[in-house]
């Protein structure tokens, strides 16, 4: 559903990704890259009017945050205002009521509505093991009510049989008074497709809401629909109190503008999405997890997450003006430096991200073994400073006290000893450009299509 705007948006960061600082000049261009793929995208106009004033305001002679370059910096602040417009807050359905909850199912025709309402009572049967009912009121659709038992029998959930014969406002009633009967958690109440135009078929939908008082009225939306399923929802909350929207059909190649009007445009939350046929393709809308899909860049935006809450930046300071100045990378550094960067995965979580490939980094002292990180601790601790600084006066007689002194075996400090070598060789290769540097330098994990 996204892949056409994640390509489109990659083309439109390449220019601004290496930028040194942010201007309204540079940005401009970008700027109206992005208006583009969301024109493209089928987003709703007034969204892409804010969303991008509110882009341009924050880029714009804002303070950057040193870890992060100008141009991830850009990225940041649009990862952000797409999780605004789509929603900061992940909804969850609202179960807190006195059983049985009814949550009541509503929808165009043909947008998947019945096996939705199965695929819901799954979701919450898996999650909160309650004890569910299922109804059917559509009366009018051949094969309807037979085709959500079918689905219910599929799931192990009991359905609540209905005819054609009866009113939608009598079977809405018959099975709230059994579902209260036999102490049913939750009733899913699946109605009858409409035109949002039909007022004889909307105000029925009215008067099952009006009776059976329910705490969700989940709206259905076909991801298909573009623009359209926007005058739609607008059009069922004159009639309905709606509490919120599951899109369906998102595994197809479907534009996605709708999953960035929809939240803005009706003031509704997406609580759910479908994502393909089977009974349990149904997934909460995170709106976190979206902006970083469209954006093709989960990686990135965890590393710059990580970096920015765990890593101490005072010592990599230190580190860097070090190697600027000459000095060799040596134990000392590398004791203070391991307890940082294990942090978030070891050495190599560095040399995985910012060196090339061919680099040999499969050093036992990069990996984020805690037994084996504590026995090199062990190790180190057990040297003199003067050892630590240049351990190349460790020779025999002081290998067999550091050794004793740390509780392991000569074995081991020399093990230490070759791999910390090794080390001091890739740390060579990236000295040019220190640590900060390199911490910054998160551009090279970009995908590849920048």
């Amino acid at each position: 559903m996204f892949s056409s705007l994640t390509e489109r948006l990659s083309k439109s960061f390449r220019n601004i990704i290496n930028k040194g600082r942010l201007t309204e000049g540079n940005i401009k261009d970008t700027i109206r890259e992005v208006r583009k793929a969301f024109l493209e995208a089928d987003v709703t106009l007034s969204v892409i009017k804010t969303f991008i004033k509110n882009v341009t305001n924050k880029s714009i002679g804002q303070d950057i945050n040193k870890s992060l370059t100008p141009g991830q910096e850009f990225i940041k602040i649009v990862r952000h205002e797409l999780i605004l417009a789509m929603g900061e807050k992940n909804n969850d359905l609202n179960l807190s009521i006195c059983p049985p909850a009814v949550i009541l199912v509503v929808g165009l025709q043909g947008v998947g509505k019945t096996t939705t309402t199965a695929k819901i009572a799954k979701w919450i049967q898996d999650k909160h093991k309650k004890k569910i009912l299922i109804t059917s009121t559509d009366v009018y659709r051949a094969a309807a009510i037979k085709q959500l038992e079918i689905l219910s029998n599929q799931i192990n959930i009991n359905f609540y049989a209905s005819n054609i014969h009866q009113k939608p406002i009598n079977i809405t009633e018959e099975a709230i008074q059994y579902a209260k009967l036999k102490l049913y958690d939750i009733l899913l109440i699946d109605t009858a497709g409409r035109l949002h135009i039909d007022e004889i078929m909307m105000e029925e939908i009215q008067q099952i809401q009006n009776f059976s008082q329910p705490i969700e009225t989940l709206l259905i939306v076909d991801a298909m629909m573009g623009q359209d399923a926007i005058n739609m929802a607008k059009n069922f909350s004159k009639y309905l109190s709606i509490s919120g929207i599951i899109l369906t059909k998102t595994d197809s190649d479907a534009r996605s503008g709708i999953a960035l009007s929809m939240r803005y445009i009706t003031k509704k939350p997406i609580k759910f999405i479908g994502t393909g046929e089977k009974l349990t393709n149904l997934e909460i809308f995170n709106s976190e997890r979206i902006a970083d899909k469209i954006l093709g860049m989960n990686q990135v935006i965890s590393i710059i997450k990580d970096i920015e809450e765990k890593i101490n930046q005072s010592q990599a300071k230190i580190l860097t003006k070090k190697l600027q100045k000459g000095h060799n990378f040596n134990l000392n550094d590398f004791l203070v430096q391991i307890k940082e960067m294990r942090k978030i995965g070891g050495l190599n979580y560095f040399i995985d991200k910012f060196t090339n490939n061919n680099i040999p980094h499969n050093n036992p002292l990069l990996q984020n073994d805690k037994n084996n990180l504590n026995k090199i601790e062990a190790i180190i601790y057990s040297m003199t400073p003067k050892e630590r600084s240049d351990p190349s006066i460790i020779k025999g007689s002081r290998k067999r006290r550091i050794a004793l002194g740390s509780g392991t075996k000569i074995q081991d400090v020399n093990k230490l000893l070759k791999n910390f070598n090794d080390i001091q060789k890739i740390m060579k290769k990236i000295k040019s450009n220190g640590i900060g540097k390199i911490i910054r330098n998160i551009k090279n994990m970009l995908p590849k299509s920048f």
